[in-house]
């Protein structure tokens, strides 16, 4: 699959192991994704332009790289994408932020909105959406398509873990939209969530039931 790369580095698959045991705690759970975030981010934002500028180190001057362009924009699929955000901002404390707020609804599995807000500029900009789970799909999808509506051309998804269901549809809807995870897994079951997976995200995160 050309628009889906799985970052299989050692110290990503070893954090994703513990957090997929039931008896991981919710404190261990979050810190484990925010560390497991700043390690995928390195492979999302792998192109990030680049161009040089004048610095003067303290034996010479020289022309040293240095990120191009606008900021990128990170943008957090409520509500546990937020474990993902909080990770890449601590890398890349200068990203503008965005969220989108979408639930599913359990008996048709379609995703709801109730809230959208953007940073500005979005087609100048690289614009990363995150959120743990890429399940069946139809969530990540439809906030792609607020994120384009608002202008943004140059996307990339973010999520720990993905169903081949959710891949599918997503490369249906966003052709253009690369993805980035830690795992490709089995398949849903009939209540749309992956298996083997780890559960609730949001429901390990916070806590919740």
């Amino acid at each position: 699959m050309d628009h889906l790369t799985v970052v299989d580095h050692p110290l990503v698959q070893h954090k994703l192991t513990i957090m997929r045991d039931a008896a991981t705690s919710t404190g261990e759970f979050r810190r484990l994704l925010r560390e497991i975030s700043q390690l995928l981010a390195y492979e999302v934002t792998r192109e990030l332009p680049m161009t040089t500028k004048t610095i003067q180190t303290p034996m010479v001057e020289m022309e040293a790289p240095t990120l191009a362009g606008r900021k990128l924009a990170l943008v957090s699929i409520l509500r546990a994408g937020n474990g993902l955000l909080d990770g890449m901002l601590e890398l890349v404390p200068s990203a503008r932020v965005g969220f989108v707020g979408l639930y599913r609804d359990e008996e048709t599995l379609e995703p709801v909105q109730y809230y959208f807000k953007a940073p500005g500029e979005l087609d100048e900009r690289l614009v990363i959406a995150v959120d743990p789970m890429l399940a069946t799909g139809n969530s990540s999808a439809a906030a792609i398509d607020l994120l384009k509506e608002k202008g943004a051309k140059n996307i990339r998804f973010l999520c720990l873990l993905a169903a081949p269901e959710g891949v599918a549809r997503m490369k249906e809807a966003h052709p253009d939209v690369p993805i980035v995870t830690a795992s490709l897994d089995e398949r849903l079951n009939e209540k749309g969530y992956i298996l083997p997976g780890l559960g609730d995200a949001g429901d390990r995160m916070f806590g919740t039931q």
